[in-house]
């Protein structure tokens, strides 16, 4: 799952893929602004089968966030 996470956010955000880490901060390491933000939400909804609410997006902080999240709710697919 972290490799496709990765994939996704290296598409988005241009970034290294050695800079997409776990500790990484989507908007002050990885450089994504709140279109970015929205277009990788689409991508992982579309990849991983959840829907992502607007609450839910606002503890999107860092890469470990998505990864959490995404292993809790596509597990309840």
């Amino acid at each position: 799952m972290f490799e496709k996470i990765v994939a996704i956010l290296q598409e988005y955000s241009g970034a290294d893929k050695s800079l997409i880490v776990p500790e990484a901060r989507l908007t002050a390491d990885l450089g994504l602004n709140s279109l970015d933000v929205i277009n990788i939400v689409v991508a992982f909804e579309d990849e991983f089968g959840v829907e992502i609410s607007n609450d839910d997006l606002r503890t999107f902080q860092r890469v470990a966030d998505i990864e959490n999240y995404l292993e809790q709710h596509a597990a309840k697919r």
